[in-house]
């Protein structure tokens, strides 16, 4: 989610329901790190805990200092990114691609973990490849080093996101490995929610792709899971006392997003970055490609918003239409 999960977004988010929410990723090369976007990324100032750091790399000392700087700047909790099937990535050895030199995995957590005073997470894929799959073997090394929870995405690096998410490998970790986990991979819904949890036995679940432009999703899937079995589907996840109707309750959020992007990033930087989440929460809506089009001309962010929030206003959803 890195480009994605920033300060503003995280802090929707945990408004919306998420319990935790793991911010962008960082590359434990700390010399890099007085990039504009690094900074950024790293400025963890006034933000509801607990605040989970995401680091990344190959080196086990690198990856332990990055940890404790991490800390000093404010997080609560080191996640390490082991699941990342970027080519950029990958090609340095770091991400999913850890996954194939299982000693280093060892040296890297067991450094981690006994460099700092906090939690120590873990986010991989089920593996390398479909032929390759050693999620399990992983977890245990996980285990052994003291991680406190793994998050593991259903699909091998070689999968990408093309091929739909299995749990049957998070199932198997949870039956064989002592570890607390987290299923990750294809969970849009707070019924596919539901039946992960029940088929997985995991702890927890992890949402990333499925909440861009619909962060109250979270809310949702709160809202099902909290339910007695036999109301399940009877209440709207939406219906909340004192809540307005769905559409300007979506609109408050909108507004609530992009302001806080322009406020933490600027008038200028603003606007872009907020394109492409104005894109997410228009998709679905009739005549959302042409819109897309103008908006994404827009300079100001007072333009930029009106145009967005009246687009909200009149277009129907596709569904609504085609019914």
């Amino acid at each position: 989610m890195a480009g994605v999960s920033d300060r503003p977004y995280r802090s929707l988010c945990r408004e919306l329901g998420a319990g935790l929410a793991v911010a962008e990723m960082v590359s434990s090369d700390t010399t890099l790190w007085s990039s504009r976007k690094s900074i950024r990324r790293l400025d963890y100032a006034g933000e509801a805990g607990p605040v989970a750091a995401q680091i990344l790399g190959t080196d086990p000392d690198a990856m332990a200092e990055a940890a404790r700087v991490n800390l000093d700047l404010g997080a609560d909790i080191i996640d390490i990114n082991m699941g990342c099937p970027a080519k950029k990535v990958c090609k340095v050895a770091a991400g999913s691609a850890l996954l194939r030199d299982q000693v280093l995995v060892g040296r890297i957590l067991e450094r981690v973990v006994n460099a700092v005073e906090a939690p120590v997470t873990l986010k991989i894929r089920t593996g390398w490849s479909p032929d390759s799959r050693n999620a399990v073997e992983i977890a245990r090394i996980a285990r052994e080093s003291g991680v406190a929870a793994l998050t593991v995405h259903g699909r091998t690096r070689a999968c990408t996101y093309a091929a739909p998410a299995e749990y049957e490998t998070v199932r198997r970790i949870k039956r064989e490995v002592g570890i607390t986990l987290i299923a990750n991979g294809d969970i849009d819904s707070p019924e596919r929610a539901r039946h992960v949890l029940d088929y997985t036995g995991a702890d927890a679940i992890m949402v990333g792709r499925a909440a861009q432009g619909r962060p109250w999703i979270f809310r949702e899937i709160a809202t099902a899971l909290s339910q007695d079995p036999a109301e399940r589907g009877m209440i709207h996840p939406q219906s909340h006392a004192g809540d307005p109707a769905p559409k300007d309750w979506i609109k408050e959020i909108v507004k609530a997003h992009l302001e806080a992007l322009y406020a933490f990033y600027g008038d200028r930087q603003g606007v872009r970055i907020a394109r492409k989440h104005i894109g997410w929460y228009c998709r679905e809506r009739c005549g959302a490609a042409a819109f897309r089009q103008g908006i994404n001309r827009t300079e100001s962010p007072a333009d930029q918003l009106s145009q967005a929030l009246a687009f909200l206003d009149q277009s129907p959803e596709m569904e609504t239409q085609a019914a």
